[in-house]
């Protein structure tokens, strides 16, 4: 069986647990959302199975999908750095006896904002604005909040980060004399952990197109001018050029990979690049941006101006006649992140799957 079959069998297998799982998960997404809005702590969720890593693969995309934020929202809120969100933060509130300035605050955050492979982030009430913002200088803070990500592509939360952020979370209010109440307790924010951890795994995916010379080799020159036709440009790493967001300061659509050595050489003979690999992370790319078309299109371009067979990435040779079916598979993939709030693209779906 190819790994495009596989990968398919194994969306089915998925798409039936989710079934048994949804009514779970959107009693869960009912907590947390009535959390946000009114500022309660969760109830704790149900443990779940040990984390099931990605595989790199390939997968579509699904139509533009109306957005709660018009783009220029989008940028202006992404400029201000992550936000928590109950949806993938376990968060403690922090209530200090009087107002704390921004400058105070910031001289008194945790050196390290991470626990373990999570970041830690921390949040200042605006005794102005009355919003929940990033600290910063020149500002009046009434109460903080303070969020640890309960899971990523490196897990889900454990123990022991969970007992580094609290420790953090402990010293920086000890410095602004502020009381601290967690919303979830140890146990209950990795079993969340653990299950929020779940869902993203069997809901991770990444688009991976080889293309292999079947001819002459070719120099980075020659892939550059190639790739900047269909909007290409160099990146800050050798070997990569990107195809750029219209989202300012967002990820790549796609990314045109190869090898950095033969980028960085000197001489001639070394180089000779053979292959190129054209992806694009599904999870942080927006549906609207319609990757999948890009990449088809990208691919097939290539393919021909290099004279490159095209395979997946594990070797099957691979044709655009299987783009189609490739599409609607991810199409379901989009349809079921945009079903529990974490639409591909959006700030809390870029954290997770990060």
């Amino acid at each position: 069986m190819s790994s495009l079959q596989l990968w398919l069998a194994i969306l089915g297998g998925l798409a039936l647990a989710g079934v048994v799982a949804h009514g779970a998960w959107q009693s869960r997404r009912s907590e947390l959302k009535r959390a946000r809005n009114e500022g309660e702590a969760p109830q704790p969720a149900a443990t779940a199975d040990e984390r099931r890593e990605p595989t790199l693969g390939v997968a579509g995309m699904v139509e533009p999908q109306a957005a709660d934020e018009s783009p220029a929202a989008r940028a202006q809120r992404r400029s201000a750095g992550p936000r928590l969100d109950a949806l993938v933060d376990t968060i403690a509130t922090l209530q200090p006896e009087a107002a704390v300035s921004g400058d105070a605050a910031i001289q008194h955050l945790p050196p390290s904002r991470r626990a373990g492979t999570k970041p830690v982030l921390i949040e200042g009430l605006n005794s102005a604005s009355g919003e929940w913002e990033p600290l910063r200088t020149g500002t009046v803070y009434r109460s903080f909040q303070a969020g640890v990500q309960l899971a990523n592509r490196s897990g889900a939360l454990n123990e022991i980060e969970y007992s580094e952020y609290a420790q953090k979370v402990e010293a920086f209010a000890e410095e602004l004399q502020a009381g601290v109440e967690f919303g979830d307790d140890m146990l209950e924010s990795v079993a969340r952990a653990r299950e929020l951890d779940a869902f993203a795994s069997q809901h991770d995916a990444q688009l991976a197109l080889r293309l292999v010379a079947r001819g002459a080799a070719w120099t980075p020159g020659y892939i550059q001018q190639h790739a900047a036709r269909h909007g290409f440009v160099t990146s800050a790493l050798p070997g990569r050029l990107v195809l750029p967001s219209a989202e300012d300061g967002a990820p790549p659509v796609l990314s045109l990979n190869f090898d950095s050595q033969a980028a960085l050489a000197d001489d001639p003979a070394q180089s000779a690049v053979r292959e190129l690999t054209l992806a694009f992370d599904v999870p942080q790319t927006p549906a609207e941006e319609r990757p999948f078309d890009a990449w088809c299109a990208a691919g097939e371009a290539l393919c021909i101006a290099l004279d490159a067979a095209m395979f997946d990435d594990s070797g099957t040779p691979l044709s655009p006649q299987s783009f189609p079916a490739i599409g609607a598979a991810v199409t379901q993939l989009y349809a079921d992140l945009a079903a529990q709030e974490l639409a591909a693209g959006t700030p809390a779906a870029r954290r997770l799957f990060s």
